[in-house]
C-alpha cells in the first residue's frame, strides 16, 4: 500500500511543483524497493520505533526502553545556538575559476593560473534576525565564501553593501544590539534604539542610504553583489605589498523588491529567497558571479585624501577601478541543510599565504570574533567538521569537544624530535614586515569626513524615482521613533543633501496630519 501510494503520488505531484516542493518526492524516487532499516544513532536496529517499552497496556515506561532514550536524549540535543548574527541563511556549493592574471599582486596559489578552479561554499544570510526571521525584511544581507584551496582554508566573509555602518570593532557589538530585540520589550525594530544609535554614530550614514534604497531587499541571492567591504593586502611572491578590496557581481542582473510586495512575501513565503537559490540551482539554472579586485598601492594610501582601512568607505572607482580575477558558479545545493549550512562556520582570520590583513580597525577585530563565536557555538573543534575542512590539518591541537583527527600519533608539542610538523617556508616567506610607529592609545575615529561619499550616492547614483524609494522607505521607519530623535535624524540627513532633509521632514509631517485626521 505505501508503496502504491508513493508511485502514485510521484507521478502525479512532481511535473507540476518546484524542486523545493519536490525533495521527499526526489529521494522516494531513488529508493529502492525495499526501505533501509531503523537503527539508533549507534547503528543498532531497532525492532519498534512508534511504541514505548511500557509494563501492558497503561503501565509506566521502562528506563530499559534504550530506543525511546536514544530518541528522546538526542531530539533534546538537537539544537545548537544559532549565530549572534546572521542567523538565518541559506547555503550552495560551487566553484571559483581564474580568468585573469593578478599574480604580479599576489602570490595566494588560488589565483596561480588561469583557467584553475578551486572549490568554494557559499553562503548568504540576514544580519539582524533570528532563525525564523522572514527572508523580505529590509536589512543588509551576509555573503560569505569558503575557498577549499590547496593552502587549506580562505574565508572571505562579506555582505550585500560595500560599507558597514561603524568602523571600529569596539563598537560591533553594540551596533548589533540596536537591530535585536529590545531586552524588556521583546520588540524588534526597536525603533527610538535604531535612530538613536545611527544619528549618533554619523559614520553610519553611507550604509544607513543603503540599506533604506531598492538594494535593501533583494529580490534574490541571486541577483545582489557582495563585497569583501574590509580592506586586505596582497603580497607577491617578491614581498611587495599592496592593499585590496573584493567585489563579486552578479551576472544575473540586479533584483530587488519593493516593500509593498516584501511586506506581503514576509507573511505568504517567508523563506522567499532560500527556496529561489534551492529552486534555480536543482533546475540546472546556476547563480554566478565575476569577481573583482581594487588595488591601492601603499604610496597611494600614505597619500589618500580619506582613510582607507576605513570601512564606511568606498575607493572610488575612477580613482580604483576594478580588476577582473575571475567568477563563481553555484552548482550543487546541501544535501543536509544543518550539517553544512547550519555547521558551516566563516572565519576571516582563515587566510592563505599571499592574503594578509590591513589596519583596518573593523577587520582586526573580526580576527578574533568570527572564531571565536564558532568555538562557542560548534565547539573548539569546529574546524574539524567536513564542510569546514576536508583537509589533513598537522599541527600540535588535540582533544576538547568533537574532536574527530587524532593526527595519527604525531608528536603534540613543538620542537620536537620526532618528525613532527615544522613551519611553512613559503608561508614565512609571503608574511611581510610591517612597520609601525605611534602611541598606543584610543583615538575614535567616526568624526572623519562622514557625508561626502554618502552625498555622491545621493545625488549622482540614485535617480530620481530611486530617491523618492529611499525617503519613502526612511520614514517608514522615522516615523515611529520619537520627535527628538526624528529631528536629530533630519539634521544629519540634511548635511547628506538639504533637499533630502526637506523632503523627509515635509513626509514625516504629512503623515502625521494623517495620523491626526484618522
Amino acid at each position: 500500500m505505501q508503496k502504491e501510494f508513493s508511485v502514485c503520488f510521484s507521478q502525479n505531484n512532481m511535473t507540476s511543483r518546484d524542486p523545493a516542493s519536490n525533495q521527499l518526492l526526489e529521494f522516494s524516487s531513488k529508493q529502492g524497493t525495499k526501505p533501509e532499516s531503523i537503527t539508533t544513532s549507534g547503528g543498532n536496529p531497532v525492532p519498534e520505533k512508534d511504541a514505548s517499552l511500557t509494563v501492558g497496556y497503561h503501565g509506566p515506561t521502562l528506563l530499559q526502553d534504550w530506543v525511546l532514550i536514544d530518541e528522546l536524549a538526542h531530539f533534546s540535543r538537537e539544537r545548537i545556538p544559532e549565530r549572534v548574527v546572521h542567523a538565518k541563511g541559506a547555503g550552495a556549493f560551487g566553484y571559483f575559476e581564474v580568468t585573469h592574471d593578478i599574480t604580479k599582486y599576489t602570490a595566494a596559489k588560488v589565483f596561480s593560473e588561469i583557467g584553475k578552479k578551486t572549490p568554494i561554499a557559499v553562503r548568504y544570510s540576514q544580519v539582524a534576525g533570528e532563525m525564523g526571521y522572514s527572508d523580505t525584511v529590509r536589512d543588509f544581507r551576509g555573503f560569505a565564501i569558503k575557498f577549499y584551496t590547496e593552502d587549506g582554508i580562505w574565508d572571505l566573509v562579506g555582505n550585500n553593501f560595500p560599507v558597514f555602518f561603524v568602523k571600529d570593532a569596539a563598537l560591533f557589538p553594540t551596533f548589533i544590539h540596536v537591530l535585536k530585540r529590545n531586552p524588556t520589550t521583546h520588540i524588534r525594530p526597536d525603533y527610538d534604539m535604531f535612530w538613536d544609535f545611527i544619528t549618533l554614530r554619523e559614520e553610519s550614514m553611507h550604509s544607513v542610504l543603503m540599506m533604506f534604497a531598492d538594494r535593501g531587499i533583494p529580490d534574490s541571492y541571486r541577483k545582489m553583489h557582495g563585497y569583501g567591504a574590509n580592506t586586505f593586502a596582497f603580497v607577491n611572491a617578491h614581498g611587495k605589498v599592496v592593499y585590496c578590496k573584493f567585489h563579486y557581481l552578479t551576472i544575473q542582473g540586479i533584483g530587488y523588491l519593493k516593500s509593498d510586495k516584501a511586506e506581503k512575501l514576509a507573511g505568504s513565503d517567508p523563506d522567499y529567497l532560500i527556496r529561489d537559490l534551492y529552486n534555480a540551482i536543482e533546475s540546472g539554472k546556476y547563480p554566478s558571479w565575476n569577481m573583482y579586485v581594487q588595488i591601492m598601492t601603499v604610496e597611494q594610501a600614505a597619500k589618500s585624501t580619506y582613510d582607507p582601512f576605513d570601512d564606511s568607505k568606498v575607493w572610488l572607482h575612477a580613482d580604483y577601478p576594478l580588476i577582473p580575477v575571475g567568477r563563481f558558479v553555484l552548482n550543487k545545493n546541501p544535501t543536509n541543510y544543518f550539517a553544512e549550512v547550519e555547521q558551516i562556520a566563516f572565519d576571516v582570520s582563515h587566510l592563505i599565504p599571499g592574503i594578509e590583513p590591513s589596519p583596518d580597525r573593523m577587520l582586526q577585530g573580526r580576527l578574533f570574533n568570527y572564531g571565536d563565536t564558532h568555538r562557542y557555538r560548534l565547539g573548539v573543534n569546529n574546524t574539524q567538521l567536513p564542510v569546514n575542512s576536508p583537509f589533513k590539518v598537522n599541527n600540535y591541537q588535540r582533544d576538547g569537544r568533537n574532536s574527530l583527527q587524532s593526527q595519527s600519533g604525531a608528536p603534540v608539542y613543538h620542537p620536537n624530535s620526532f618528525k613532527g610538523p615544522e613551519e611553512d617556508k613559503r608561508a614565512k616567506a609571503l608574511s611581510p614586515i610591517w612597520p609601525l610607529v605611534g602611541d598606543a592609545q584610543r583615538l575614535d575615529n567616526g568624526n572623519d569626513d562622514n557625508y561626502t561619499q554618502p552625498r555622491l550616492l545621493y545625488q549622482r547614483v540614485l535617480k530620481p524615482l530611486e530617491r523618492g524609494r529611499l525617503i519613502d522607505n526612511i520614514v517608514s521607519w522615522l516615523q515611529y521613533a520619537n520627535s527628538v530623535l526624528q529631528e536629530r535624524a533630519i539634521i544629519n540627513f540634511s548635511k547628506v543633501d538639504e533637499d533630502l532633509g526637506r523632503r523627509i521632514r515635509e513626509s514625516l509631517h504629512s503623515k502625521s496630519h494623517a495620523q491626526v485626521d484618522l
